[in-house]
Parts: C-alpha cells; structure tokens; sequence
C-alpha cells in the first residue's frame, strides 16, 4: 500500500486505517458521527494527498483541457477553479475531477486517487494537440481544512485575505511560512473552507502549523468515513459509487458541467446532447427513508407493486438529520420529486421518497 506523508501522523492520532485506493488511509479517529458534526459546526482537517494532480501546460494546453473535459474551460480566468468531468467516448465517465487555471497556458487537473493511472494513460491517449503533461501526483499533497472555522484557523498563517477568496478560486500564496502553497477556496462537503496544495516536504510543517492555529477551536483530524457522509449530505457525487464508466453525466444530473456551445467541442459532445434533448430512461436521485432503516450502496429500489426500478448507488444515516438518506439511479417514470419507492433492507422493503439535494438545506 502506499502511504500519504502524514501517515505516520495519523497512526499517532489513534486513525483507524484501512486501504483505500491502494493508499493506507485513516477511515476515522474520534468517530464518524463525532467528526461529521465537527465539520459541520467547526472545523476539521482531511489528509487528501492521496488524490491526483497532473499539469497541463503550453501553448496548446487549453485546447486539451477543453476537448477532454465536460464543461467549458474558455469562460475560466487565472485563479479560478472548475468542476468537470472526463467523458470516456463511449457514453460513460471515465472520472470526474477540478481544473485549475494557474496561469496562461498551465492548468492543474485534480483527479480521484484510485483514478490516477487511468485518467493519466486516458488524456496522454487523447493529446493530439502536443500539450505539455506531468504527473505530478506523488510530490504533492494536500489537505482540506473544512468548517465554518476553517477561514479563522487558516487568517492566522498566511496575509491574503482569506474572506475575498470566492467559492472555486484560487491563489498562490506563503502560507505558515511556506511560499508558493495553493490555496483553494473548494472543499467536497458543504461546510465551507479551503484545500490546500503544497510540495511533500513541506507537509509536516504545514500540518503542525494549522494544528497549532486552531487549538483555540479544537480543530480535529477527519477521517475518510465522514468525509464520505458529508458528501452524501449535499448529493455529491463519489466516482465508482454514484458515477462510473457506465454512467452519463445527463443521467447523473451533472448537465451543469456538460456545457454545449460552439466553443466547447469535447469527447462524447454529440452523445450527450442527444440525451439532454430527448431524455433519458434512468436518473440518479436523492431519496430519504420514510421507515426506519440506513440504506447501502448495492441494495435495490423498488415501486409498490415489488417491481425493481432501481439501486442505492450511496446511503447512510444522516448526521445531522437523524435519517436515512442516498442515491441511486431509478427509472424515469419513478423520478419526480415526492414519488414514494421502496429500498430492499435485509429481506423487507421499506418506504423511502424521492427528494431534491443537497439533504441538507443551507
């Protein structure tokens, strides 16, 4: 397995670790519930060094980030950051990802971590425009500082001013004494905060330094478990469960990254479009339980009559709703927001109702 540069960290901390993505990761310390509600209502650390990042750079690297991604990189200025998805020419995804605009001619792909060696031999397979690639996953590592008390800890160690940094940008910045740290005003759990982005052997420094910073707010190391549960509060999608090759972006409600103008000619661009104007025959959706029960990742949807309509591809026990809550796809006629469906749970099929994401209402 390999290891992040804050393993041994997290070893210290008490982090229960498991494989993940062929990395050792901690899939929770004080507990999930515990950590969830940190982040929620103040403010938690994750380890996401595991993650991908590639550079794209040169004079034709916009033209390979615009053909190799969903959503449209032309609108995007130095600074900014983008979700998106890599579309795999056959109708499905082959991950999604954030593009960072760095600077002129250099862009920043951030991938999923058991994606790297896939999404990698994909875009060097579709880079008939001579753009200039490194994968620079393995010297970088990243954290994301998450939670409403996430700008405070983080005011403390650098001079820009954290608050003027807009939701999905980005600056470059010494932070706790380190120069050129990306910091980031993203995060994939709807409690706001930043990620940052900085050299391996800057890690440790880094680490103690944002530790030290939010001791008066009794900052807490997260776990890859609430990360999970955080995510499916606000209808995130997570690559392999909610999304995969098999998925389209239209099916998975992502037709908000999937941009169709003349200036955005991408893998998959004529399919898709198809699909937005003529509809699909499944969608994934929000559900929560009306009875009592957590649904899983794997567990069928049912109509009232028994008849399968469906599969929970995410579920858990909400946190902070106290409730029952996933995704999954469900056939088109079962999609509208209200409509009861019944989740398969250990041999009993229990009421549940389609519902809008996020759950959670900010």
């Amino acid at each position: 397995m390999k290891k992040t540069v804050f393993n041994e960290i997290h070893k210290a901390a008490g982090g229960k670790m498991v494989e993940f993505a062929g990395f050792e990761m901690p899939v929770e310390f004080a507990g999930i519930k515990t950590e969830h509600l940190a982040v929620r209502e103040n403010v938690g650390v994750f380890d996401v060094s595991h993650m991908g990042e590639f550079w794209v750079k040169g004079p034709h690297a916009a033209d390979l980030v615009q053909y190799v991604t969903t959503n449209d990189i032309s609108v995007m200025q130095p600074g900014q950051a983008q979700y998106s998805c890599l579309p795999n020419g056959k109708g499905g995804i082959v991950d999604d990802l954030l593009v960072y605009y760095y600077e002129a001619e250099k862009y920043m792909l951030v991938v999923n971590a058991a994606n790297i060696e896939k999404d990698w031999n994909w875009i060097v397979s579709q880079n008939k425009f001579g753009a200039e690639l490194e994968n620079a996953s393995d010297t970088i590592s990243q954290l994301a500082i998450q939670g409403p008390n996430a700008l405070a800890v983080l005011q403390k160690l650098c001079v820009i001013d954290l608050a003027g940094l807009k939701y999905y940008t980005f600056t470059t910045a010494e932070f706790a004494g380190v120069k050129e740290v990306i910091v980031s005003a993203t995060g994939y759990t709807g409690a706001g905060g930043f990620e940052l982005y900085f050299h391996n052997q800057d890690a440790e420094k880094i680490y103690q330094a944002i530790f030290e910073a939010g001791a008066e707010f009794n900052i807490q190391p997260i776990g890859l478990g609430a990360r999970d549960t955080l995510r499916l509060e606000m209808g995130y999608c997570l690559y392999g469960n909610d999304i995969d090759d098999t998925t389209s972006p239209i099916e998975a409600g992502l037709g908000w990254i999937t941009k169709f103008n003349e200036k955005n000619d991408f893998i998959n661009k004529d399919f898709f479009e198809v699909q937005k104007t003529e509809g699909v025959s499944r969608k994934l959706r929000g559900f929560e339980m009306v009875d009592r029960g957590i649904p899983r990742h794997g567990y069928e949807l049912f109509d009232e009559t028994g008849h399968k309509i469906g599969e929970v591809t995410s579920g858990t026990q909400s946190p902070v709703l106290n409730k029952g809550i996933g995704m999954g796809y469900v056939a088109k006629t079962y999609s509208a927001i209200g409509t009861e469906i019944y989740v398969g749970v250990r041999n009993k099929k229990l009421k549940a109702k389609i519902v809008r994401v996020p759950f959670l209402k900010q």
